[in-house]
């Protein structure tokens, strides 16, 4: 990372001796685009400077450490720790403004939920984690829009998909896909065994119609009417909707908004974020092969988190030596464990040189 760091701070003072020679303020288009460069280079030359200069504060302070004047030496030991200090931060600074964004980051999220393993009990750990989400949700200043979901008798979901949005969303959701686990006594268990069961999570960025283009030939388009909850308006209208991407056999039903237009216009940005997702997992696969990152895959072949009853625990399996509460994170308290997922993408992002 700091030889980046030093052949940058090279780049920023090449391009600050640019900026100042007549020759180049006299062309404005070659003045823009080094001034853009010189602008890019700005925060991570001065944090890396920033470093350097508490890194030089330490190694003066080490050295009047032996010094025979106590009072010198006592002025020494308080820079030391001071300059020790500013450099871990200033490092922990660079480490952020180097790791690299996700270009998908501030986009909204398609949320899918589904049972695997483990039959009804799998369907309710299914809504257990809807829940979370969108107890998660709420706190996070997220909305969160159930599209489509297939409820069982003891009020479990086999599959539940929902619209989250706001700020960053996909941010921090996009660690959440994968094999999520569950160990506990059931419900419906008489003899108090504990059973493991299993549910997917798939947290797909929401696309927008010019990341992918939709034939209007290659969609069928079916209406039907609304099933479940919602009074006599759901019984009466047609406004449910399914649509077939025949290319590629996705079907999307969405029926919770209460007009057909709206549930088809959802139903839209649903199947467009699935193909974004094709497109994009293709892409990364071209570039990176088979390759991938500590955290943040999506891989759902892969067990991600177990959720432990009887220890009271929750564990991701990306973690290593973290545990978290099993009641504060089922009621929606993630934000330490995502944040701790993001820290340890970036760090396997800095350490592979991407």
């Amino acid at each position: 990372m700091f030889d980046r760091l030093n052949e940058a701070e090279k780049r920023y003072r090449e391009l600050e001796a640019m900026l100042e020679d007549p020759g180049v303020m006299s062309d404005m288009n070659a003045y823009l685009k080094i001034r853009k460069e010189y602008s890019s280079l700005e925060p991570a030359v001065s944090g890396y400077r920033a470093w350097l200069d508490a890194r030089r504060r330490r190694k003066e302070a080490e050295e009047l450490l032996s010094s025979n004047d106590r009072e010198l030496a006592a002025l020494a030991e308080e820079e030391l720790t001071s300059a020790g200090r500013d450099a871990e931060e200033a490092e922990e600074r660079l480490r952020e403004l180097l790791a690299p964004s996700d270009p998908d980051g501030r986009r909204n999220a398609i949320l899918e939920i589904r049972a695997a393993a483990g039959g009804e009990e799998a369907c309710l750990f299914a809504a257990d984690l809807f829940r979370m989400y969108s107890m998660y949700a709420a706190k996070a200043g997220f909305r969160i829009t159930v599209t489509s979901e297939n409820r069982t008798d003891l009020g479990g979901y086999k599959r539940i998909e929902a619209a989250v949005e706001g700020d960053g969303v996909y941010s921090r959701l996009r660690y959440e896909s994968g094999i999520h686990e569950v160990k506990r006594v059931p419900l419906t268990e008489a003899q108090g065994r504990i059973q493991t069961s299993t549910a997917t999570v798939a947290v797909i960025p929401e696309a927008e119609e010019v990341d992918v283009n939709i034939e209007p030939s290659d969609i069928v388009f079916d209406s039907m009417k609304s099933s479940g909850a919602g009074g006599q308006h759901i019984n009466k209208t047609e406004s449910a909707v399914r649509l077939t991407h025949i290319p590629t056999g996705i079907v999307i039903e969405c029926q919770e908004e209460r007009s057909q237009f709206q549930n088809r216009d959802r139903a839209m940005k649903m199947l467009r974020a699935k193909l974004y997702e094709i497109k994009k997992r293709e892409q990364q696969e071209t570039i990176a092969g088979t390759r991938r990152t500590m955290v943040g895959s999506g891989d759902r072949s892969e067990r991600i988190r177990v959720y432990r009853y009887q220890e009271n625990i929750v564990r991701d399996t990306r973690l290593k030596n973290m545990t978290f509460g099993l009641e504060k994170t089922l009621n929606g308290d993630i934000g330490e464990m995502i944040d701790a997922l993001a820290a340890a993408d970036n760090a396997a992002r800095l350490a592979s040189g991407e």
